[in-house]
Parts: structure tokens; sequence; C-alpha cells
């Protein structure tokens, strides 16, 4: 009888030491997946700041380029109502006034096209950017879900496996054993009276 005992009490052991080590892994799997967690978490801010900014960047550009359409509508609009105005000054000035204010008035236009344009090519590369950065945050966080879906289903579905790989001593797929959820707690063994 105190063979049996002593049987029952060294399978409670074993069973206690399995226990533990299957408890030390999931704790180990927990903090792995809290450290991911929290990697992907802080790569997720940048990707939302980096959002934010170049948003805010492309609406600057825009409304720069709102507030040069409307100065040069307005310039249109002047330049029917001045059409008299000048036609009177030409009148007024010399041959060389003329060419004179001719050339700066060319440049000022030159200058103002060449602003346009550049703002246009400044907005079409942050409108660009910002399509990538939202494609590759959207991404990354299509490869994080699709990587916790896996750890989830490996955890819930492969408890049956990990049952069978823990009395075989096999690893389970990604180099490590995932410990099975179902077995109770054990107490201590009380030494017979």
């Amino acid at each position: 009888m105190t063979q049996n005992f002593s049987q029952w009490l060294e399978e409670i052991k074993t069973l206690q030491q399995q226990l533990a080590e299957r408890e030390q892994e999931r704790d180990a799997a927990n903090a792995s997946a809290d450290r991911w967690r929290e990697l992907y978490n802080k790569e997720a801010e940048q990707r939302r700041t980096e959002a934010i900014n170049a948003k805010q960047t492309i609406e600057s550009l825009q409304a720069e380029i709102q507030r040069l359409q409307e100065e040069l509508a307005k310039t249109k609009e002047d330049d029917a109502d001045s059409l008299s105005v000048i036609s009177q000054e030409v009148d007024r000035l010399g041959a060389s006034e003329l060419k004179a204010k001719l050339a700066k008035l060319l440049t000022s236009r030159l200058e103002a096209l060449q602003e346009v344009e550049r703002l246009t090519e400044a907005l079409t590369a942050e409108q660009a950017a910002h399509a990538k950065t939202r494609h590759s945050l959207t991404t990354a966080l299509g490869d994080t879900m699709d990587r916790l879906k896996a750890a989830r289903a490996a955890l819930s579905g492969g408890e049956e496996a990990a049952d069978n790989a823990a009395g075989s001593g096999a690893p389970m797929p990604g180099g490590s054993k995932i410990p099975s959820l179902k077995l109770p707690r054990i107490k201590p063994a009380q030494p017979p009276a």
C-alpha cells in the first residue's frame, strides 16, 4: 500500500512539475505577445502622427493654392476693370518706360507661375507620401492582425496538439511549446499522516 502511495505521490510531483513548466511557457508566450503588442502600438502611433502631419501639410498647401488662385482671379477682374486705365497710361508713357514696365510685369508673372507650379508639385508629392504612409500602415495592421489570429488559433486550437506534443516532447510549430490550458491546478502534496 505504501508503494501505491509513493507511486501516486511521485506521479503527482511529476504532473506538478509539468504544470509549472507549462505555466512558465504560457507566461513567456504572454510576455512575448505583450512586447509585440507594445511595438505594434508604438509603430501605429508613429504612423498616425505621420498621417496627421501629412494631412496638415496637404491642407496648408491646398489653402496656399486656393489663395493664389483667388489672387489670380482677382487680378483678372482687376485687369478687366483697369484695362482702360492701362491704355490711358500707355498713351501717357514713352516707349522706353513702357518697355521697362512690360519687362517688370512679365518677370512678376513668370515668378508667380513658377510659384504655382512649385506648390502644385509639392502638393502632389505630399499626397503621394500620404498614400504611401496609409498603405504601409494598412499593410502593417493587416500583418499584425494575421499574426494575432494565428497566435490565438494556435493557443485555442493547439491545446490538443500541445497535449500530444507534451507527451512526446516534440516542439510545436514556431519553435515554442504552447501549454495546455485544460489542466486543473494541483495543490502541493500533503505528507501522509
